[in-house]
C-alpha cells in the first residue's frame, strides 16, 4: 500500500532539552499524553484583553516536532494587544525562535507565560494543539483517504485560531510560520479569516515575536510531552537504570539521532513494534520492521473481497432462507410463526 510521506531528511534536530530544565506546562496532559491522544489547550484570557475586548491583538503560531519518529508534533499559538508585540516580546523578554534559544531560556520564559502576577501572563494569551503520534499515524495510514500531515498541520492551525476568535478576541493580524508554499497557504487562510491581515512567511519565528512566543509554546509542550512518556517507560520497569530521562534514552526523538533508533531497535515488540509515542507512518518505522527477522507477520484480508463484503441482513433467517424440510427450532416458533402480509 503506497502512504503518503513528508520528507523527513531535511528536517534539523531540535537542540533537546535536560531533565532538569524541562518545564512541565499546563499544557501537557498526563493521562492523554500516555494513552496516546490527541488534545488541545488553551489559557485563561489574559487581564489586559478580559478587561476591554475591543483592544487589537496580533496572534502567531508556529510548530514543534514535524520530523521526529517519536513523540506528537505541537502547534502553539500565542497572542496579545498589537500595540505591547515588540516591545514586550522582543525588546523586553528577547523571545526568539525557540531552537536558537538555550533549553533553560525556553523554559524560563514558558514559566513566565504560565505564571498569575507576570506582564507575560497578564498580557498574553496562548494555546496549544498537541497531535499524537498515534493519531498523525492512523490518519496517514488510512487504507482509502489518507490524510497527510501538512493537511492535518493546516487543520490543526485553522481549528487553534478559530477557537480563539471564539472566546471574543480582536485579532487584527496573524502571523504564521509556512505550510509548503507561502502564496498557497496565504491565501486559504485569508478564505477563512477575510477580515483578518494574514502573513505567510518562512522562518516567521525568526522574524515575528509572536511567532518566535508561539514557537516557544509548542517546544517546551513537546519536550516535556517527551519525558512524562519516556518516565512512564521508566517507572513500568521498561527501560535500564541509566536511562531514566528521555534524552539518555530516545534523545531528541528525530530519526538522525542515534540514541532515538538505538532506544527504537531494542524496544520493538515482534507484534506491535512500539506504543502509542511512535509514528508508525515514517519511512523510518516502517524499514525498521520489515528488515526485523523475529517479527511476526500478519496477513489482513482484503477489504475489496466479494466474501468479506457481507451486510448485516445477511445473517438475518427469514422463511425464503429456510428449508422447509429443515427441523423447527422450538424457540424460534415459541410465540407463533411470522405470516407474511399477503395474508391480511
Amino acid at each position: 500500500m503506497e502512504v503518503l510521506r513528508e520528507d523527513l531528511a531535511a528536517q534539523d534536530v531540535d537542540q533537546e532539552t535536560p531533565a532538569e530544565d524541562v518545564f512541565i506546562a499546563p499544557s501537557v496532559y498526563e493521562r492523554e499524553t500516555l494513552a496516546g491522544a490527541s488534545y488541545t489547550h488553551h489559557s485563561p484570557l489574559p487581564s489586559v484583553i478580559n478587561d476591554d475586548p475591543s483592544i487589537e491583538c496580533v496572534l502567531g503560531v508556529d510548530e514543534a516536532g514535524r520530523g521526529p519518529v517519536l513523540g506528537p508534533m505541537v502547534y502553539g499559538l500565542l497572542y496579545l494587544p498589537s500595540k505591547s508585540h515588540r516591545s514586550l516580546l522582543a525588546e523586553k523578554h528577547h523571545f526568539d525562535d525557540s531552537k536558537a534559544l538555550k533549553p533553560k531560556v525556553r523554559s524560563d520564559l514558558m514559566q513566565a507565560i504560565c505564571t498569575p502576577g507576570t506582564d507575560l501572563y497578564e498580557s498574553c494569551g496562548w494555546a496549544t494543539r498537541v497531535m499524537s503520534a498515534r493519531d498523525i499515524s492512523s490518519a496517514m495510514l488510512k487504507p482509502f483517504g489518507a490524510y497527510n500531515l501538512n493537511a492535518q498541520a493546516m487543520d490543526a492551525t485553522f481549528e487553534l485560531i478559530k477557537e480563539v476568535f471564539a472566546q471574543g478576541v480582536n485579532v487584527k493580524e496573524i502571523f504564521i510560520d509556512t505550510i509548503g508554499k507561502e502564496e498557497v497557504y496565504q491565501k486559504k487562510l485569508e478564505r477563512i479569516f477575510p477580515t483578518t491581515k494574514i502573513t505567510v512567511a518562512k522562518k516567521a519565528d525568526s522574524k515575528f515575536p509572536c511567532v518566535s512566543a508561539a514557537s516557544v509554546c509548542a517546544k517546551v509542550t513537546r519536550d516535556a510531552a517527551l519525558e512524562v512518556s519516556h518516565k512512564a517507560h521508566h517507572t513500568s520497569g521498561a527501560l535500564p537504570e541509566e536511562s531514566q530521562t528521555s534524552a539518555d534514552g530516545w534523545g531528541s526523538g528525530y530519526p538522525s539521532d542515534a540514541r532515538a533508533i538505538t532506544w527504537l531497535t531494542q524496544h520493538m515488540d515482534p507484534l506491535f513494534g512500539w506504543g502509542n509515542e511512535c509514528r508508525f507512518g515514517w519511512r523510518t518505522t516502517k524499514d525498521m520492521l520489515e528488515a526485523n527477522k523475529n517479527g511476526i507477520k500478519v496477513d489482513w484480508p482484503d477489504v475489496n473481497d466479494d466474501q468479506q463484503a457481507r451486510r448485516m441482513t445477511d445473517f438475518y433467517i427469514t422463511a425464503s432462507t429456510m428449508e422447509e424440510d429443515e427441523p423447527e427450532d422450538e424457540l424460534t416458533t415459541w410465540y407463533g410463526k411470522p405470516v407474511a402480509e399477503s395474508a391480511f
